[in-house]
């Protein structure tokens, strides 16, 4: 921990004085001086819990360091649906401040209230919620992704948030582009991601107006208390406007249930014992939403095929030297492309 007030250490990304006296003029209801600690995870942002002099904690989140994509890394963004889905009883965490000024400390970042509860990431995370009260965790995580899936846009003043026609349809070229662009350096030769490419663009189903989506909706960015309850939803990075049935196959296909030959993601933590399985999942979205879910296998065949594209191009960028390969297992990531790749063929088949 560190403490501006102490000994004079930096944070990375962190200008303490400044932003210290940033949050005292525009979070007045916490008292400086701060103590920091680094917290991890978070797609890359720095992310970092302060104490303020009374004892109330709450969070600082900025992007990384160094030269970034245009649209990458938007705390405004960010801050802007956590902003309009706080006074909806949504479980996120309360928004306190943002700074767009980069003068403070480099880049814009925001403040928002620190929320108790543990994100869970792999099996032995678990063990931090009594197996009596993960089917609790499981129908507390489908209501959440319901309530989010059931409000309008323009009313909640997320109506900009993204395009909200052709999402599947648009992801689809998006990432067959990105696809063909890393396959010579990739040195993949897998014709069946075309085949699965032209299947999905030929069966479309119907695209209702686009909700807002979180994007990369899972138990590893949600905050889960002992008790069972989802305390708070984190990383609204990638959220936008999109197919609320494409967000739902997203979650499905990263709940591995216990056993599974071919588990779509290895060492889930809901591979252990006491979780809903992905049918109860299903069935309480459908009950919860009122939508028809009878295409999901269409959604999760489409969100594999996606997974395969993303992955060769990070492994593509590894085999140019673009990324450093410390301590980066490549033949993991090799073998994710094919498996990816399997269970999206495995649910086209099913259809």
């Amino acid at each position: 921990m560190i403490s501006a007030m102490g000994v004079a250490e930096s944070l990375a990304g962190i200008q303490l004085e400044a932003v210290e006296a940033w949050i005292a003029e525009h979070a007045p209801s916490l008292k400086p001086p701060f103590e920091w600690t680094r917290l991890r995870g978070g797609h890359s942002n720095l992310t970092y819990r302060i104490q303020d002099s009374v004892g109330a904690q709450a969070v600082v989140r900025r992007p990384p360091l160094g030269k970034l994509l245009p649209k990458a890394h938007d705390m405004g963004r960010e801050f802007k649906i956590i902003s309009a889905l706080s006074p909806l009883g949504m479980p996120v965490a309360p928004p306190l401040g943002f700074c767009e000024d980069p003068e403070v400390t480099g880049a814009p970042f925001y403040v928002m209230g620190y929320v108790e509860g543990e994100p869970l990431h792999i099996k032995r995370d678990a063990g931090k919620i009594p197996q009596e009260n993960r089917l609790a965790v499981g129908h507390s995580f489908v209501d959440i992704l319901a309530e989010l899936h059931s409000f309008e846009p323009e009313k909640i003043g997320l109506g900009d948030l993204g395009r909200p026609d052709a999402y599947v349809a648009r992801q689809l070229k998006r990432w067959y582009g990105s696809w063909n662009a890393s396959r010579d350096a990739a040195g993949i030769d897998l014709p069946v991601v075309d085949e699965l490419h032209d299947y999905l663009v030929s069966h479309l189903p119907e695209q209702e107006r686009g909700k807002v989506v979180h994007g990369d909706y899972g138990l590893h960015n949600c905050l889960v208390l002992p008790e069972g309850r989802i305390s708070c939803l984190l990383d609204w990075e990638i959220s936008t406007l999109g197919d609320p049935l494409a967000d739902l196959a997203y979650a499905m296909n990263s709940w591995t249930e216990p056993g599974e030959p071919m588990p779509p993601k290895a060492n889930a933590v809901t591979d252990a014992p006491g979780f809903i399985t992905r049918d109860e999942m299903l069935e309480r979205y459908a009950e919860k939403s009122g939508r028809d879910v009878s295409q999901i296998p269409y959604y999760r065949a489409f969100n594999f095929w996606k997974t395969t594209c993303i992955i060769q191009g990070v492994y593509a960028r590894y085999q140019l030297g673009q990324k450093s390969t410390e301590g980066i297992d490549l033949e993991y990531l090799y073998k994710g492309i094919h498996r990816a790749s399997s269970l999206s063929t495995k649910l086209v088949e099913s259809l």
